[in-house]
């Protein structure tokens, strides 16, 4: 059984396509459901598993095997009814992260109280950058500063605890620059090389995008 994660993405509009492309282009096993069959049928070449479905309907949120999805991105911001429906089934189907995108503040804190873990706002996310946030296990968050170069909070590794960046020499190893640390919310850039990390840390740190990957 493959240990990567699975992902769906419901609604296939310019953003839940951006989500889904870039998650397909990192090697994820991704699931994308419009209730359109013209946008299914556009995007299967590019989406391997690309289905005609509504995801307002019980029994084909059973059919389409959502309970054993990590994440589902549902992407049907301009239908409020349909958002809350279907973050409503994917709880109650097991999923365990559930990232709802909102229109408005209002809709944000509906979806919320229905039981989605994130929501967000597409217009301060990118769909690319949330694909990618979600495929960067260990990565908090994902800046672009090029094509080539990226920032990333990274959370201190559980064999990191108890030992200070000389001893790790992450730089040689990883090719990873570290800029600042962060503890109990502050972000400390005179950085102490022989102090120790705890697992309650983060590192923010910039690296060439590929040798991100790498080190994923």
């Amino acid at each position: 059984m493959s240990s990567k994660k699975t992902y769906a993405v419901f609604g296939l509009g310019r953003y839940g396509r951006s989500v889904a492309m870039e998650l397909c282009s990192n090697g994820a096993e991704v699931l994308a459901v419009d209730i359109n069959e013209e946008k299914v049928n556009n995007f299967a070449s590019v989406i391997p598993y690309c289905k005609c479905a509504d995801v307002t309907d019980p029994e084909t949120i059973r059919h389409l095997g959502i309970s054993n999805m990590d994440v589902v991105v549902i992407s049907m911001a301009t239908n409020l009814e349909a958002s809350v429906m279907a973050t409503m089934l994917c709880k109650e189907a097991g999923v365990k992260t559930v990232i709802a995108k909102c229109s408005s503040e209002m809709n944000c804190k509906i979806l919320e109280k229905v039981g989605a873990d994130r929501v967000i706002f597409p217009e301060s996310e990118s769909g690319i950058r949330l694909a990618k946030n979600l495929v960067s296990s260990g990565f908090v968050d994902i800046l672009d500063i090029s094509n080539d170069v990226s920032m990333v909070e990274l959370e201190v590794r559980p064999e990191w605890d108890n030992k200070n960046l000389l001893e790790l020499n992450l730089r040689k190893k990883y090719s990873i620059n570290i800029v600042a640390i962060i503890e109990n919310e502050k972000v400390i850039v005179n950085i102490d090389p022989e102090k120790p990390l705890r697992k309650n840390m983060s590192l923010i740190v910039i690296a060439d995008t590929a040798k991100l990957k790498k080190f994923r």
